[in-house]
Protein backbone atom coordinates (compact mmCIF):
# COMPACT_ATOMS: atom_id res chain seq x y z
CA UNK A 1 0.00 0.00 0.00
CA UNK A 2 1.32 3.44 -0.88
CA UNK A 3 1.34 6.29 1.65
CA UNK A 4 -1.32 8.15 -0.34
CA UNK A 5 -3.58 5.08 -0.18
CA UNK A 6 -2.89 4.79 3.56
CA UNK A 7 -3.91 8.43 4.07
CA UNK A 8 -7.20 7.84 2.31
CA UNK A 9 -8.03 5.37 5.10
CA UNK A 10 -6.66 7.03 8.24
CA UNK A 11 -5.98 10.71 7.54
CA UNK A 12 -8.28 13.25 9.11
CA UNK A 13 -9.77 15.66 6.53
CA UNK A 14 -7.43 18.53 7.35
CA UNK A 15 -5.15 18.24 4.38
CA UNK A 16 -5.02 16.85 0.86
CA UNK A 17 -2.17 14.57 -0.15
CA UNK A 18 -0.78 15.90 -3.41
CA UNK A 19 1.51 13.90 -5.62
CA UNK A 20 2.93 15.97 -8.46
CA UNK A 21 3.52 14.16 -11.72
CA UNK A 22 7.04 14.64 -12.99
CA UNK A 23 8.90 13.63 -16.10
CA UNK A 24 12.61 13.07 -16.14
CA UNK A 25 15.47 12.30 -18.46
CA UNK A 26 18.68 10.63 -17.43
CA UNK A 27 20.97 13.07 -15.61
CA UNK A 28 18.47 15.86 -16.31
CA UNK A 29 16.68 15.82 -12.98
CA UNK A 30 12.92 16.29 -12.68
CA UNK A 31 10.75 19.12 -13.89
CA UNK A 32 7.17 20.17 -13.31
CA UNK A 33 4.65 19.96 -16.11
CA UNK A 34 2.50 22.90 -17.20
CA UNK A 35 2.02 25.61 -14.56
CA UNK A 36 -0.70 28.27 -14.56
CA UNK A 37 0.13 31.95 -14.16
CA UNK A 38 -1.81 32.12 -10.89
CA UNK A 39 0.43 32.86 -7.88
CA UNK A 40 0.14 30.74 -4.78
CA UNK A 41 -1.64 32.27 -1.79
CA UNK A 42 1.22 33.81 0.20
CA UNK A 43 -0.50 32.97 3.48
CA UNK A 44 -0.52 29.27 2.69
CA UNK A 45 3.19 29.49 2.04
CA UNK A 46 3.60 30.56 5.69
CA UNK A 47 2.06 27.38 7.09
CA UNK A 48 4.28 24.72 8.56
CA UNK A 49 5.03 21.76 6.29
CA UNK A 50 2.04 19.73 7.39
CA UNK A 51 -0.99 19.82 9.67
CA UNK A 52 -0.28 17.98 12.93
CA UNK A 53 -2.57 14.97 12.61
CA UNK A 54 -1.61 13.92 9.06
CA UNK A 55 2.00 14.12 10.31
CA UNK A 56 1.08 11.64 13.05
CA UNK A 57 -0.48 9.39 10.40
CA UNK A 58 2.73 9.56 8.36
CA UNK A 59 4.82 8.38 11.32
CA UNK A 60 2.28 5.64 12.00
CA UNK A 61 2.44 4.47 8.39
CA UNK A 62 6.25 4.40 8.38
CA UNK A 63 6.26 2.43 11.65
CA UNK A 64 3.90 -0.17 10.18
CA UNK A 65 6.04 -0.44 7.06
CA UNK A 66 9.02 -1.34 9.25
CA UNK A 67 6.99 -3.47 11.65
CA UNK A 68 4.15 -5.04 9.61
CA UNK A 69 3.15 -7.39 12.43
CA UNK A 70 2.98 -4.69 15.10
CA UNK A 71 -0.22 -4.64 17.18
CA UNK A 72 -0.79 -0.90 17.08
CA UNK A 73 -2.89 0.93 19.69
CA UNK A 74 -4.00 4.34 18.46
CA UNK A 75 -4.32 6.86 21.31
CA UNK A 76 -3.24 9.83 19.24
CA UNK A 77 -5.86 11.50 17.05
CA UNK A 78 -8.90 12.16 19.26
CA UNK A 79 -11.41 10.12 17.31
CA UNK A 80 -14.28 8.48 19.14
CA UNK A 81 -14.45 4.68 19.05
CA UNK A 82 -17.66 3.67 20.84
CA UNK A 83 -20.74 2.93 18.70
CA UNK A 84 -23.47 5.58 18.58
CA UNK A 85 -26.44 4.47 20.72
CA UNK A 86 -29.26 2.73 18.84
CA UNK A 87 -31.90 5.30 19.75
CA UNK A 88 -29.90 7.93 17.85
CA UNK A 89 -29.00 5.88 14.77
CA UNK A 90 -32.62 4.68 14.54
CA UNK A 91 -33.77 8.31 14.33
CA UNK A 92 -31.33 8.94 11.49
CA UNK A 93 -32.36 5.71 9.73
CA UNK A 94 -36.03 6.67 9.96
CA UNK A 95 -35.24 10.06 8.48
CA UNK A 96 -33.36 8.39 5.64
CA UNK A 97 -36.27 6.06 4.93
CA UNK A 98 -38.59 9.06 4.96
CA UNK A 99 -36.58 10.66 2.17
CA UNK A 100 -37.90 7.90 -0.10
CA UNK A 101 -41.49 9.01 0.44
CA UNK A 102 -43.51 11.99 -0.75
CA UNK A 103 -44.41 12.89 2.81
CA UNK A 104 -40.91 12.54 4.23
CA UNK A 105 -38.76 14.00 1.48
CA UNK A 106 -36.87 17.18 2.36
CA UNK A 107 -34.48 19.15 0.20
CA UNK A 108 -32.60 22.28 1.22
CA UNK A 109 -33.18 23.37 4.78
CA UNK A 110 -32.47 26.64 6.52
CA UNK A 111 -28.78 27.52 6.36
CA UNK A 112 -28.91 28.30 10.09
CA UNK A 113 -30.26 24.85 10.91
CA UNK A 114 -33.51 23.08 11.76
CA UNK A 115 -35.38 25.33 14.22
CA UNK A 116 -36.45 22.34 16.32
CA UNK A 117 -32.79 21.42 16.81
CA UNK A 118 -31.79 25.01 17.54
CA UNK A 119 -34.48 25.18 20.21
CA UNK A 120 -33.37 21.84 21.65
CA UNK A 121 -29.74 23.04 21.87
CA UNK A 122 -30.85 26.26 23.58
CA UNK A 123 -32.96 24.34 26.08
CA UNK A 124 -30.43 21.59 26.84
CA UNK A 125 -27.19 23.59 27.04
CA UNK A 126 -28.14 27.22 27.65
CA UNK A 127 -31.15 27.07 29.93
CA UNK A 128 -31.29 30.14 32.22
CA UNK A 129 -28.44 31.81 30.29
CA UNK A 130 -30.70 33.89 28.07
CA UNK A 131 -29.50 32.32 24.80
CA UNK A 132 -32.25 32.21 22.17
CA UNK A 133 -32.66 29.66 19.39
CA UNK A 134 -32.25 32.43 16.80
CA UNK A 135 -28.71 33.01 18.14
CA UNK A 136 -27.69 29.39 17.46
CA UNK A 137 -26.32 28.37 14.05
CA UNK A 138 -26.19 24.63 13.36
CA UNK A 139 -23.18 23.52 11.32
CA UNK A 140 -21.16 20.56 10.11
CA UNK A 141 -18.75 20.80 13.05
CA UNK A 142 -16.79 23.17 15.25
CA UNK A 143 -13.62 23.09 13.15
CA UNK A 144 -15.51 24.28 10.08
CA UNK A 145 -17.04 27.06 12.17
CA UNK A 146 -13.57 28.19 13.28
CA UNK A 147 -12.75 28.88 9.64
CA UNK A 148 -16.09 30.59 9.02
CA UNK A 149 -15.45 32.84 12.01
CA UNK A 150 -12.01 33.66 10.65
CA UNK A 151 -13.64 34.65 7.36
CA UNK A 152 -16.02 36.83 9.37
CA UNK A 153 -13.19 38.49 11.31
CA UNK A 154 -10.88 39.05 8.35
CA UNK A 155 -7.12 39.56 8.06
CA UNK A 156 -6.77 42.83 9.96
CA UNK A 157 -7.62 41.70 13.49
CA UNK A 158 -5.07 40.75 16.14
CA UNK A 159 -5.36 37.34 17.77
CA UNK A 160 -4.41 35.66 21.06
CA UNK A 161 -4.40 31.89 21.62
CA UNK A 162 -3.74 29.58 24.55
CA UNK A 163 -0.34 27.91 24.40
CA UNK A 164 -0.69 24.96 24.07
CA UNK A 165 -3.91 24.83 22.06
CA UNK A 166 -5.74 23.06 19.26
CA UNK A 167 -3.71 23.84 16.11
CA UNK A 168 -6.69 24.95 13.98
CA UNK A 169 -6.84 28.33 15.75
CA UNK A 170 -3.31 29.21 14.67
CA UNK A 171 -3.41 27.57 11.24
CA UNK A 172 -6.66 29.31 10.31
CA UNK A 173 -5.17 32.62 11.50
CA UNK A 174 -2.24 32.02 9.16
CA UNK A 175 -4.50 31.17 6.22
CA UNK A 176 -6.58 34.36 6.52
CA UNK A 177 -3.51 36.57 6.92
CA UNK A 178 -3.57 37.48 10.62
CA UNK A 179 -0.42 35.69 11.76
CA UNK A 180 2.57 37.40 10.14
CA UNK A 181 5.85 35.58 9.64
CA UNK A 182 6.90 32.43 11.48
CA UNK A 183 9.86 33.04 13.79
CA UNK A 184 11.89 29.86 13.43
CA UNK A 185 13.80 30.35 16.68
CA UNK A 186 10.67 30.48 18.87
CA UNK A 187 8.27 28.54 16.67
CA UNK A 188 5.76 31.38 17.02
CA UNK A 189 4.05 33.58 14.46
CA UNK A 190 5.03 37.20 14.90
CA UNK A 191 1.55 38.72 15.03
CA UNK A 192 -0.11 36.12 17.26
CA UNK A 193 -0.09 36.52 21.03
CA UNK A 194 0.64 33.20 22.75
CA UNK A 195 -0.90 32.97 26.24
CA UNK A 196 1.11 30.47 28.25
CA UNK A 197 -1.16 27.97 30.03
CA UNK A 198 0.82 25.41 32.02
CA UNK A 199 0.86 23.80 35.46
CA UNK A 200 2.85 26.74 36.84
CA UNK A 201 -0.18 29.05 36.36
CA UNK A 202 -2.94 26.44 36.78
CA UNK A 203 -3.35 26.31 33.00
CA UNK A 204 -4.77 29.85 32.88
CA UNK A 205 -2.87 32.84 31.46
CA UNK A 206 -1.64 35.71 33.59
CA UNK A 207 -3.87 38.28 31.93
CA UNK A 208 -1.91 41.17 33.46
CA UNK A 209 0.92 40.29 31.06
CA UNK A 210 -1.22 39.80 27.94
CA UNK A 211 -1.45 42.72 25.49
CA UNK A 212 -4.79 43.73 24.04
CA UNK A 213 -5.90 41.80 20.98
CA UNK A 214 -9.11 41.98 18.99
CA UNK A 215 -9.83 38.26 19.32
CA UNK A 216 -9.06 35.70 22.04
CA UNK A 217 -9.37 32.00 21.21
CA UNK A 218 -10.06 30.03 24.37
CA UNK A 219 -10.92 26.34 24.74
CA UNK A 220 -12.31 24.78 27.94
CA UNK A 221 -11.87 21.97 28.69
CA UNK A 222 -8.63 22.62 26.89
CA UNK A 223 -7.35 20.45 24.10
CA UNK A 224 -4.64 19.19 24.72
CA UNK A 225 -4.16 19.74 28.47
CA UNK A 226 -7.61 18.61 29.60
CA UNK A 227 -7.92 21.55 32.01
CA UNK A 228 -11.39 23.03 32.59
CA UNK A 229 -11.34 26.71 33.52
CA UNK A 230 -13.07 27.61 36.77
CA UNK A 231 -15.91 30.10 37.10
CA UNK A 232 -13.51 32.64 38.63
CA UNK A 233 -11.00 32.19 35.81
CA UNK A 234 -13.66 32.70 33.15
CA UNK A 235 -14.97 35.74 35.01
CA UNK A 236 -11.47 37.22 34.75
CA UNK A 237 -11.40 36.42 31.04
CA UNK A 238 -14.78 38.06 30.38
CA UNK A 239 -13.80 41.15 32.35
CA UNK A 240 -10.47 41.30 30.50
CA UNK A 241 -12.23 41.10 27.13
CA UNK A 242 -14.76 43.74 28.12
CA UNK A 243 -12.08 46.15 29.36
CA UNK A 244 -10.12 45.72 26.13
CA UNK A 245 -13.04 45.66 23.72
CA UNK A 246 -12.09 42.14 22.58
CA UNK A 247 -14.17 39.23 21.32
CA UNK A 248 -13.69 35.78 22.88
CA UNK A 249 -14.11 32.78 20.57
CA UNK A 250 -14.88 30.10 23.15
CA UNK A 251 -14.59 26.44 22.17
CA UNK A 252 -16.70 24.19 24.42
CA UNK A 253 -16.45 21.01 22.34
CA UNK A 254 -15.54 18.91 25.41
CA UNK A 255 -17.94 20.52 27.89
CA UNK A 256 -19.97 17.32 28.36
CA UNK A 257 -16.91 15.70 29.99
CA UNK A 258 -16.71 18.20 32.86
CA UNK A 259 -17.16 16.46 36.23
CA UNK A 260 -16.19 19.03 38.87
CA UNK A 261 -18.84 21.71 38.37
CA UNK A 262 -16.67 24.00 36.24
CA UNK A 263 -18.67 26.08 33.74
CA UNK A 264 -19.73 24.26 30.61
CA UNK A 265 -20.43 27.48 28.72
CA UNK A 266 -18.89 30.94 28.69
CA UNK A 267 -22.43 32.27 28.92
CA UNK A 268 -22.65 31.11 32.53
CA UNK A 269 -20.54 34.19 33.25
CA UNK A 270 -22.38 37.53 33.62
CA UNK A 271 -21.62 39.89 30.76
CA UNK A 272 -20.31 37.19 28.42
CA UNK A 273 -23.03 37.77 25.83
CA UNK A 274 -21.49 41.18 25.14
CA UNK A 275 -18.00 39.81 24.46
CA UNK A 276 -18.16 36.16 23.38
CA UNK A 277 -19.01 33.71 20.61
CA UNK A 278 -19.24 30.02 21.52
CA UNK A 279 -18.53 27.11 19.20
CA UNK A 280 -19.37 23.52 20.10
CA UNK A 281 -19.88 20.12 18.58
CA UNK A 282 -21.68 16.79 18.67
CA UNK A 283 -18.44 15.06 17.63
CA UNK A 284 -16.92 14.14 20.96
CA UNK A 285 -19.96 13.92 23.23
CA UNK A 286 -22.15 12.06 20.73
CA UNK A 287 -19.60 10.16 18.63
CA UNK A 288 -20.46 12.27 15.57
CA UNK A 289 -16.88 12.63 14.33
CA UNK A 290 -17.97 11.01 11.07
CA UNK A 291 -21.60 12.17 11.07
CA UNK A 292 -20.53 15.86 11.32
CA UNK A 293 -22.70 18.22 13.37
CA UNK A 294 -21.94 21.25 15.54
CA UNK A 295 -23.18 24.71 16.39
CA UNK A 296 -22.09 28.28 17.04
CA UNK A 297 -23.76 30.79 19.35
CA UNK A 298 -23.55 34.47 18.37
CA UNK A 299 -25.49 36.61 20.89
CA UNK A 300 -27.47 39.59 19.65
CA UNK A 301 -25.72 41.74 22.27
CA UNK A 302 -22.29 41.26 20.63
CA UNK A 303 -21.44 44.26 18.48
CA UNK A 304 -18.55 45.66 16.45
CA UNK A 305 -16.86 48.93 17.37
CA UNK A 306 -19.37 50.80 15.16
CA UNK A 307 -22.34 49.23 16.93
CA UNK A 308 -23.28 46.83 14.12
CA UNK A 309 -24.46 43.41 15.42
CA UNK A 310 -21.95 40.62 14.75
CA UNK A 311 -24.78 38.10 14.35
CA UNK A 312 -25.97 39.80 11.15
CA UNK A 313 -22.57 39.43 9.51
CA UNK A 314 -22.20 35.83 10.67
CA UNK A 315 -25.61 35.03 9.26
CA UNK A 316 -24.45 36.51 5.93
CA UNK A 317 -21.27 34.38 6.03
CA UNK A 318 -23.29 31.24 6.74
CA UNK A 319 -25.81 31.95 3.97
CA UNK A 320 -22.99 32.64 1.50
CA UNK A 321 -20.63 29.77 2.36
CA UNK A 322 -22.88 26.99 3.63
CA UNK A 323 -26.08 25.23 2.54
CA UNK A 324 -26.84 23.96 6.01
CA UNK A 325 -25.99 20.79 7.90
CA UNK A 326 -27.23 17.45 6.60
CA UNK A 327 -30.87 16.94 7.55
CA UNK A 328 -29.96 13.34 8.42
CA UNK A 329 -27.29 14.50 10.86
CA UNK A 330 -29.72 17.03 12.34
CA UNK A 331 -32.29 14.28 12.91
CA UNK A 332 -29.56 12.46 14.83
CA UNK A 333 -28.78 15.64 16.77
CA UNK A 334 -32.39 15.92 17.91
CA UNK A 335 -32.31 12.30 19.05
CA UNK A 336 -29.10 13.00 21.00
CA UNK A 337 -30.92 15.64 23.01
CA UNK A 338 -33.95 13.48 23.78
CA UNK A 339 -34.20 12.06 27.28
CA UNK A 340 -33.18 8.53 26.24
CA UNK A 341 -30.52 9.70 23.79
CA UNK A 342 -28.86 12.07 26.24
CA UNK A 343 -28.69 9.42 28.97
CA UNK A 344 -27.22 6.89 26.56
CA UNK A 345 -24.53 9.37 25.54
CA UNK A 346 -23.61 10.05 29.15
CA UNK A 347 -23.08 6.33 29.62
CA UNK A 348 -20.57 6.45 26.75
CA UNK A 349 -18.88 9.50 28.26
CA UNK A 350 -18.59 7.64 31.59
CA UNK A 351 -16.91 4.79 29.70
CA UNK A 352 -14.32 7.12 28.13
CA UNK A 353 -13.63 8.82 31.46
CA UNK A 354 -13.00 5.44 33.09
CA UNK A 355 -10.50 4.85 30.28
CA UNK A 356 -8.88 8.17 31.19
CA UNK A 357 -8.57 7.13 34.84
CA UNK A 358 -6.85 3.88 33.82
CA UNK A 359 -4.31 5.79 31.73
CA UNK A 360 -3.73 8.45 34.40
CA UNK A 361 -3.11 5.76 37.02
CA UNK A 362 -0.70 3.99 34.66
CA UNK A 363 1.42 7.06 33.98
CA UNK A 364 1.37 8.13 37.63
CA UNK A 365 2.69 4.71 38.60
CA UNK A 366 5.78 5.62 36.54
CA UNK A 367 6.34 8.70 38.76
CA UNK A 368 5.46 11.08 35.91
CA UNK A 369 3.56 14.34 36.34
CA UNK A 370 0.17 13.77 34.75
CA UNK A 371 -2.52 16.37 34.02
CA UNK A 372 -6.00 16.20 32.54
CA UNK A 373 -8.17 13.09 32.42
CA UNK A 374 -10.61 14.46 35.00
CA UNK A 375 -12.71 16.88 32.96
CA UNK A 376 -11.71 15.82 29.46
CA UNK A 377 -10.77 12.63 27.60
CA UNK A 378 -7.15 13.75 27.20
CA UNK A 379 -4.13 13.06 29.39
CA UNK A 380 -1.19 15.49 29.32
CA UNK A 381 2.05 13.88 30.50
CA UNK A 382 5.29 15.70 31.29
CA UNK A 383 8.69 14.29 30.31
CA UNK A 384 11.07 16.94 31.74
CA UNK A 385 13.97 17.95 29.53
CA UNK A 386 12.77 15.82 26.60
CA UNK A 387 11.94 16.66 23.01
CA UNK A 388 8.28 15.75 22.62
CA UNK A 389 8.71 14.33 19.11
CA UNK A 390 11.49 12.10 20.43
CA UNK A 391 9.24 10.89 23.25
CA UNK A 392 6.46 10.25 20.73
CA UNK A 393 8.83 8.18 18.56
CA UNK A 394 10.26 6.26 21.54
CA UNK A 395 6.80 5.30 22.79
CA UNK A 396 5.77 4.25 19.29
CA UNK A 397 8.90 2.16 18.75
CA UNK A 398 8.95 0.52 22.18
CA UNK A 399 5.25 -0.01 22.83
CA UNK A 400 3.47 0.28 19.45
CA UNK A 401 1.26 3.00 20.95
CA UNK A 402 0.45 6.13 18.95
CA UNK A 403 0.32 9.34 21.00
CA UNK A 404 0.69 13.02 20.00
CA UNK A 405 3.81 15.11 20.69
CA UNK A 406 2.93 18.17 22.74
CA UNK A 407 5.03 20.43 20.53
CA UNK A 408 2.38 20.01 17.86
CA UNK A 409 0.03 22.09 19.99
CA UNK A 410 2.43 25.02 20.34
CA UNK A 411 5.82 25.91 21.83
CA UNK A 412 4.54 25.44 25.40
CA UNK A 413 3.73 21.82 24.57
CA UNK A 414 7.41 20.87 24.40
CA UNK A 415 8.35 18.11 26.88
CA UNK A 416 4.75 16.81 26.90
CA UNK A 417 2.73 14.20 25.06
CA UNK A 418 -1.06 13.96 24.74
CA UNK A 419 -2.83 10.64 25.09
CA UNK A 420 -6.46 10.13 24.09
CA UNK A 421 -8.85 8.09 26.21
CA UNK A 422 -10.98 7.26 23.19
CA UNK A 423 -10.62 3.52 22.71
CA UNK A 424 -12.01 0.10 23.53
CA UNK A 425 -11.39 -0.95 27.15
CA UNK A 426 -9.19 -3.92 26.25
CA UNK A 427 -6.92 -1.62 24.22
CA UNK A 428 -6.70 0.89 27.06
CA UNK A 429 -5.77 -1.82 29.56
CA UNK A 430 -3.19 -3.27 27.17
CA UNK A 431 -1.73 0.20 26.54
CA UNK A 432 -1.39 0.76 30.28
CA UNK A 433 0.35 -2.61 30.66
CA UNK A 434 2.81 -1.89 27.83
CA UNK A 435 3.65 1.55 29.18
CA UNK A 436 4.46 0.13 32.61
CA UNK A 437 6.69 -2.55 31.09
CA UNK A 438 8.62 -0.52 28.51
CA UNK A 439 8.92 2.99 29.94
Amino acid sequence: MSYSQFLSHVCMPHAVFLQLKTSSKSNAGSRLGHCSKVPRNVNLEKLRSGYLFPEISRHEFEHLQKNPNASLIRLGIGDTTHPIPDTITQAMAEHVRGLSTIQGYRGYGAEQGNMALRKAIAGKFYQDMGIKADEIFVSDGAQCDISRLQLLLGPNVTVAVQDPSFPAYIDSSVVVGQAGELEEETGKYRNITYMNCGPENNFFPDLSTIPRTNVIFFCSPNNPTGHAASWQQLKQLVEFAKANGSIIVYDSAYAAYIRDGSPRSIFEIPGAKEVAIEISSFSKFAGFTGVRLGWTVVPEELKYSNGFPVIKDFNRIVCTCFNGASNIAQAGGLACLSTHGYQALHNVIDYYMENAKILVDGFESLDLNVYGGKNAPYIWVHFPGSNSWNVFREILEKTNIVTVPGRGFGPAGEEYIRISAFGQREHILEASRRLKVYL
